[in-house]
């Protein structure tokens, strides 16, 4: 993993910096701007008054990566335009992708901005199966650095690997903000009750009870926040459509109202930080 790329204020509000960590088979683009080209989360919590780092993890972006078979074990795997909008982000429904755009079609009230998918893409990159454990080792380390604590803002994939880097050093981590993470610790393996005394935060769009990937995955969430609240955690769990917020995909940060999706994240996080 590279060193996070920082974004320093000469007088930030908040005592803790804010992690930004991407998910799977995407990089800390996500978090710098919007495929429509308006500016991302990074800068949104910048002028909330955070110091921001974005990482790209393992193999990821800055990062770069390794040749297989002399350093990975297992060659790299790479998710498809298709898969992207008909399951991982839900921006279609089944059978609803076509490599010309004319003639595709998203979810009815859907808030990703379609006609930039091709822009959406240029953030994608390859993904590894086997450098979960190096990825979680570098998660972990960078922790380390932030003697004063931090805040870890994360997104899909990169949801497990904070979940469980807070696990390790709780002490380090003031609050864990998972958006759709796309796992989580079992409360089998972990005891949660580590982290009573660290806020989490989840936070959910539209349409997941539409794609098979995310009714086979977000039990894991759920059991994960029924281990925090048994343990005293303090665990807010925010459905969008419930709010009367309809239409947000899985890319919640490049979604038409990700600035407003930001503000519900900032006003919880003005509670703890």
């Amino acid at each position: 993993m590279t060193s996070p790329a920082p974004g320093r204020l000469a007088k930030p509000e908040s005592s803790v910096p804010l992690l930004m960590w991407h998910g799977g088979g995407m990089t800390g683009a996500n978090w710098e701007n919007t495929p429509d080209g308006r500016l991302g989360w990074q800068m949104f919590f910048l002028r909330a008054g955070f110091d921001t780092y974005v990482s790209d993890a393992v193999e990821r972006g800055r990062a770069s990566w390794a040749p297989y078979p002399q350093v990975y074990s297992e060659p790299p795997y790479f998710r498809t335009a298709k898969e992207a909008w008909e399951e991982t982000f839900r921006f279609g429904p089944a059978q609803s992708w076509n490599a010309d755009p004319a003639k595709r079609h998203s979810h009815p009230g859907s808030r990703f901005p379609a006609d930039h998918f091709e822009n959406f893409l240029c953030q994608s990159v390859p993904r590894w199966g086997c450098n979960n454990l190096a990825t979680q080792r570098a998660y972990d380390a960078l922790l380390q650095r932030f003697q004063g604590g931090s805040i870890l803002l994360t997104h899909s994939q990169g949801g497990n690997f904070g979940l469980t880097a807070a696990l390790r050093a709780p002490d380090r981590v003031r609050a864990v903000i998972s958006l759709e993470p796309s796992g989580a610790p079992d409360p089998i393996r972990e005891d949660a009750h580590v982290l009573k005394d660290v806020p989490h935060l989840f936070l959910w769009g539209d349409y997941l009870d539409q794609h098979s990937f995310w009714v086979e995955s977000r039990p894991a969430s759920e059991r994960w926040r029924g281990a925090l609240e048994q343990a005293g955690c303090d665990v807010t769990w925010i459905e969008l459509p419930a709010l009367g917020i309809i239409g947000n995909t899985h890319a919640l940060m490049s979604d038409d109202n990700s600035d407003i999706i930001a503000g519900l994240v900032l006003d919880w996080l003005r509670k703890y930080a």
